[in-house]
């Protein structure tokens, strides 16, 4: 997995998942050659990486425990981690899910892994408990409509959109779409806190936090919910209901395309051909967690922006984890925590290899980008569940 060995980065991620669906033997070598996956050898798996076009190299046994050897070394910040299952992945989004909607469903589709597509109805009938991990497309938790309102109110998809979710919110009983999506918020909560994975990206990030913290209070104008926001809102917004994101400042005027301090989009002053963030570097042996989840075969990975681009560090709890971040902007792009028992991901930014991603834009063609870090980083997070968990020492 290395920057000059693999032809297809993203494609060998889904081999990997195969072998753990074939039952075979996998480890996962941090920090070894790009992360390298380290597999039991078959005919058919060998077949399997020729039809996909994934690089991989046969080696002796004498050889592997020669690579094992060199890993444990505590002179090396290294680690073998070994995957156990494949696990079971929902996306949560719409069933009419617009091709620029969504980097995940695209990186999963291209690596041929697995999953199965869900939505209100089945998280509040508590589909949840069948998945091992949850990702959450391009979503707005707090009923704005992705405060899409002054650039899109008269087009034709926003208004199909907002009777869609009205109706929905209908049928399962709320008076509001903000009152349905908060109780998805909640049931999202519950399934993390049990022990499951969550990843997100972009506005479904720093939503799914304002949805929480605004539990019993409504933060929403007459266009999006039909009555007014409550007077004072600010000052009643409970930041201990959150996972990552504390003291922000809510954006209260609907005609803005921004929910809340948390976001650095419009406080951003670089290039496009400048825009990048760097990965932190972890001890693979003490740190075993976000080794895994910052894996790649660079440690400089080109920048991208979304409705939420990054994360102004102000306003990150300081028991999350920054593992990307941008210096120049003093922004973080890429951050973990922990929530009960569970684990969450929040990736800032809506497509990797798309840079200013515009409405209505073509989606972006993996077999375009094979070797994307910026992929990568999703694909890290979808193996993750699969790894038998070592203790973190730190």
């Amino acid at each position: 997995m290395d920057a000059d060995g693999q032809a297809d980065h993203l494609k060998a991620y889904g081999i990997t998942y195969y072998s753990l669906e074939k039952q075979l033997e996998v480890r996962w070598l941090l920090n070894y050659r790009g992360g390298s996956f380290l597999i039991s050898d078959t005919e058919d798996l060998r077949r399997e990486c020729q039809i996909r076009g994934v690089s991989f190299e046969v080696i002796s046994d004498s050889k592997t425990e020669e690579i094992l050897e060199e890993i444990s070394s505590p002179s090396r910040n290294m680690e073998t981690v070994e995957l156990e299952k494949a696990p079971k992945i929902a996306v949560y989004s719409p069933q009419e899910n617009k091709p620029w909607d969504d980097a995940v469903t695209m990186a999963l589709e291209y690596a041929e892994i697995p999953y199965e597509t869900i939505y209100d109805r089945e998280v509040l009938n508590d589909a949840l408990v069948l998945y091992d991990w949850l990702h959450l497309h391009h979503e707005d938790f707090t009923g704005q409509y992705g405060k899409f309102y002054r650039a899109f109110k008269t087009t034709p998809w926003y208004i199909k959109d907002k009777e869609e979710a009205e109706a929905l919110a209908a049928e399962l009983g709320y008076d509001k779409v903000s009152e349905e999506k908060l109780a998805v918020a909640l049931k999202i909560r519950d399934y993390v806190v049990g022990g499951g994975f969550m990843f997100a990206m972009c506005s479904a990030t720093d939503s799914f936090d304002i949805a929480l913290a605004a539990e019993e209070v409504d933060i929403a104008e007459p266009m999006f919910d039909g009555d007014p926001s409550e007077p004072g809102y600010q000052s009643k917004i409970d930041y201990s209901n959150t996972f990552a994101f504390t003291d922000f400042i809510l954006e209260r005027s609907p005609m803005v395309y921004e929910f809340s301090s948390i976001d650095m989009t419009q406080k951003r002053q670089i290039s496009a051909e400048s825009d990048y963030f760097t990965l932190m570097d972890f001890s693979a042996k003490w740190d075993v967690v976000p080794t895994m989840l910052t894996q790649s075969h660079t440690r400089l990975v080109k920048g991208f922006m979304g409705q939420t681009t990054a994360y102004n560090p102000e306003n990150i709890k300081a028991n999350v984890l920054v593992m990307g971040e941008s210096k120049l902007n003093g922004e973080a792009r890429y951050i973990h925590g922990i929530k009960g028992k569970g684990f969450f991901t929040f990736y800032g930014g809506h497509d990797p290899e798309d840079y200013t991603h515009r409405v209505g834009d073509p989606k972006t063609e993996l077999e375009l980008h094979p070797t994307s870090p910026g992929y990568r980083l999703i694909l890290n997070n979808v193996l993750f569940p699969a790894a038998r968990k070592k203790k973190q020492k730190t």
